[in-house]
């Protein structure tokens, strides 16, 4: 993955999970951005296999105060050319709609993703066509804890674990903004919409805060804290296999802390005590 962990990295060793390909970095998505409103393209991580695309990017949600104090969302990602994004910490509360206020437990930024599974014009396969995976990490630290579902596909806990969720659904021509949701006065109703859009379409967006999926006790969140997080999303063929994945780093204010000079040292005896066990066996 584009992250290492810190002990590698002392080490001398760097790599790039292999899973995640060739990526590239500060892009449009193909089509516009369906999901919100006044929300532009660009700065997406892009992995794209033949006509299939992922793109993730990290974005201010709550930027520059105005004179009543609300924060507003921006366009802005704060990219560092390399599928990393810097943000500020502080905890947010949403207010008047889109905006915030100060205080809270969301985070200033928001993670945006975004699904096609047909970027060229000829005839191809729609979103209900493949599965996906979400890999959201939890821990601040130098090492990861993903939570990990099947954003499409999966489960909604705020639907009653029903697999509909509140995307934003469309094709290459959908103007910005203007992406179909699913509707319904029933949860029953709701999933035909959801089942009827995922078949008709090849393009899904949304935005997601981090807040909205640290209720388990295994996933907590605290906004205010310096940390680095990765993020990443697949998807696979019906035999099984990744076909295209996407990942990023959010550093959020200092982000991920160094251990302590003593922590290191005790990392440097487990390995020499690692490399001792090998040579007597």
């Amino acid at each position: 993955m584009i992250r290492s962990t810190l002990v590698l990295a002392l080490l001398g060793a760097f790599s790039i999970n292999s899973q995640a390909g060739t990526l590239l970095f500060d892009r449009d998505v193909t089509g516009n951005v369906i999901t919100g409103s006044g929300i532009g393209n660009g700065g997406f991580t892009v992995a794209t296999t033949e006509s299939l695309e992922i793109g993730l990017r990290a974005r201010v949600r709550y930027g520059n105060p105005d004179i009543n104090g609300v924060y507003s969302p921006t366009g802005q990602t704060n990219s560092n050319h390399d599928g990393s994004y810097s943000h500020a910490t502080g905890g947010f509360t949403p207010s008047g709609g889109a905006n915030g206020t100060a205080g809270g437990t969301r985070a200033s930024w928001n993670f945006d993703w975004s699904i096609n599974t047909n970027t060229s014009p000829k005839p191809g396969q729609n979103i209900a066509a493949l599965t996906y995976q979400l890999g959201m990490d939890f821990d601040a630290g130098v090492g990861t804890h993903f939570q990990v579902f099947d954003l499409i596909n999966g489960p909604n806990p705020s639907a009653g674990g029903a697999a509909a969720w509140d995307h934003s659904f469309g094709k290459n021509s959908t103007a910005q903004g203007q992406g179909t949701k699913a509707s319904g006065a029933t949860l029953p109703d709701y999933l035909l919409s959801y089942n009827a859009l995922k078949a008709a379409n090849n393009l899904v967006q949304n935005s997601w805060n981090y807040d909205f999926f640290d209720n388990d006790s295994n996933f907590k969140f605290d906004p205010t804290k310096d940390g680095t997080y990765t993020i990443y999303l697949q998807a696979f063929g019906a035999d099984g296999k990744s076909l295209a994945r996407s990942e990023i780093n959010v550093i959020v204010g200092k982000g991920a802390q160094i251990p302590e000079p003593a922590s290191l040292a005790l990392v440097g005896l487990a390995l020499a005590g690692m490399g001792l066990l090998r040579r007597r066996s």
